[in-house]
């Protein structure tokens, strides 16, 4: 997979999320956050627009150790050839996060000099 470092320094990548294992692709622009421990956040409008089913709510700690509690969706991602369920958090923010539960095992690059990324 390909994506791009943008002029405010994001990586960011373009993957195609689902609602359900059969319904057709959405693709969303995602901001790769090696910080965060999860597989994705999406903002809460963003959930709403692709239909995700609500999961349940799960305690959740944020990188200043606040303790919350968030609401989770299920998502199917179009991910190396396959499609692969995970649970979604959603927030209040603007832009959707990949985190590291989907970056375990591969081999991200990326080049703030020339704009580029690569996840392999």
């Amino acid at each position: 997979m390909t994506g791009l470092v943008d002029g405010e320094g994001r990586a960011l990548l373009l993957i195609g999320l689902r609602s359900g294992k059969r319904a057709a692709p959405v693709n969303v622009t995602v901001w790769v956050d090696t910080a965060f421990t999860g597989d994705l956040v999406l903002p809460r409008s963003l959930i709403v627009s692709l239909g995700l089913p609500v999961k349940m709510a799960v305690p959740a700690v944020l990188a200043d150790g606040t303790e919350i509690e968030v609401d989770t969706y299920s998502a199917y991602l179009d991910w190396f050839n396959r499609a692969r369920r995970l649970e979604v958090i959603s927030n209040d923010g603007r832009f959707p996060l990949l985190g590291m539960g989907l970056l375990r095992g591969r081999v991200l690059h990326i080049d703030y000099a020339a704009g580029t990324l690569t996840l392999d």
